[in-house]
């Protein structure tokens, strides 16, 4: 049984998503409007990781065909170069551009 985010927990989801779509950024694509993706670099089958761990993608980038959970994850790295931890560290990145 999943546990209820925090206010901390959604204060960090909601910056997460308000910097749209990481890899539409990445590729050039513009500013496009993100659902918050968890990453799931270590976790078992039925694990969701900690709402700390999560990156903004668009819809497409995220369930769509050429996403992540619609490529599954070795597809997406071989079709972006990029791996789930990748992606995190450019949100952190980012995150952490808007706090200075």
């Amino acid at each position: 049984m999943s546990r209820a985010a925090t206010a901390a927990e959604k204060r960090h989801m909601g910056r997460v998503a308000a910097l749209g779509c990481i890899l539409c950024d990445h590729l050039g694509l513009g500013a496009t409007p993100a659902q918050v993706h968890h990453i799931r670099e270590g976790q078992g089958m039925s694990q969701r990781a900690s709402n700390y761990l999560t990156v903004g993608l668009c819809p497409e980038h995220h369930t769509g065909k050429s996403g992540l959970h619609g490529l599954g994850t070795n597809a997406f790295e071989r079709t972006y170069g990029l791996s789930e931890l990748d992606l995190l560290a450019m949100v952190v990145e980012r995150l952490g551009a808007k706090c200075r």
